[in-house]
C-alpha cells in the first residue's frame, strides 16, 4: 500500500562495523538502496521513522518516498531489516526502489471477523494455518490486509487461498488449495487408552525383550580357562 510519507536519507561514504557503531550512537542506522536497474547506494536513515512505518497496518508492504538530497527521490519499500538480538532495536535495513507501473509479489496478512459456529455450538477448535498469502499486483493495489468472515464455519470447514477476495490487479500466487484457516474437532487423548497387553509390553524393560547377548564361543586354537599347562 502506498502512503504519502517521505523519509530523508543521507548518502554515506564510510562502511564497516566501526562506522556503523558511530552511526547508531548518533541516532542513525545504515541502509542500502537498490533496484529498478540502478546502482545501489549506501545511505543512513532514522530508525524511529522506519519503525513507525513497520508498525503501521501495512507494515513492510508500505510504499513510501525516500529523499536522498542531491541524488534522488524515489518510491521505496523495506525489503529486509535486522534487529539487535537482545535490545530488539533496529540495526540495518534494505530498501528497494519501486516502479509503480510494474507488478510486485507481496505477502498480504489475512484477518478474520466473527466467531465460528463450529466452536460455539460443536466444541471445535479454530486454527490459523497461514496468516499471510502471496499475491502479485501493481504497487498502488497492494491491500493493507484481507479480512474474511468465519462465523458460519463448522467443524471440517476451511478457507483456502482461492476463497480470498481479490481486487484491482491482484493475482493469487500461493497455491490455490493452501489452507488459510479451518475448524477442527478436539480429540480427548484420555479416551485413547492402550490395550492391557500393549500397556504391559510398554512397561517391560527393553533389556528383558532383547535378552542377554550370547557369549562368543572360543576359537579352536584358544585354551579354556580351566586347561592345565602341559
Amino acid at each position: 500500500m502506498r502512503k504519502d510519507i517521505t523519509i530523508t536519507a543521507d548518502a554515506r561514504e564510510t562502511r564497516g562495523k566501526n562506522a556503523a557503531r558511530r552511526l547508531r550512537a548518533d541516532g542513525k542506522i545504515p541502509a542500502v538502496l537498490y533496484g529498478a536497474g540502478q546502482d545501489s547506494v549506501a545511505v543512513t536513515v532514522s530508525p524511529k521513522e522506519v519503525n513507525k512505518i513497520l508498525h503501521t497496518g501495512s507494515g513492510h508492504n508500505t510504499i513510501f518516498n525516500l529523499d536522498v538530497p542531491g541524488r534522488e527521490t524515489t518510491p521505496v519499500m523495506v525489503i529486509d531489516w535486522l534487529h539487535h538480538p537482545i535490545r530488539d532495536t533496529l540495526m540495518h535495513i534494505d530498501l528497494m526502489r519501486i516502479d509503480l507501473n510494474k507488478p510486485l509479489r507481496v505477502k498480504v496478512p489475512v484477518h478474520t471477523t466473527g466467531d465460528p459456529q463450529g466452536v460455539k455450538l460443536q466444541g471445535g477448535h479454530f486454527e490459523f494455518v497461514f496468516r499471510e498469502i502471496e499475491f502479485e499486483c501493481l504497487p498502488n493495489d497492494i491491500p493493507e490486509s484481507i479480512t474474511v468472515e468465519i462465523a458460519a464455519m463448522m467443524i471440517g470447514d476451511s478457507i483456502r487461498a482461492q476463497d480470498l477476495p481479490v481486487t484491482g490487479s491482484m493475482k493469487l500466487m500461493s497455491p490455490p488449495d493452501t489452507v488459510v484457516c479451518h475448524v477442527v474437532a478436539l480429540r480427548d487423548s484420555l479416551t485413547e487408552t492402550p490395550a492391557e497387553g500393549d500397556a504391559a509390553a510398554a512397561k517391560e524393560p527393553e533389556v528383558a525383550k532383547k535378552g542377554k547377548k550370547e557369549e562368543a564361543a572360543p576359537a579352536a586354537g584358544d585354551k579354556k580357562a580351566g586347561d592345565k599347562k602341559k
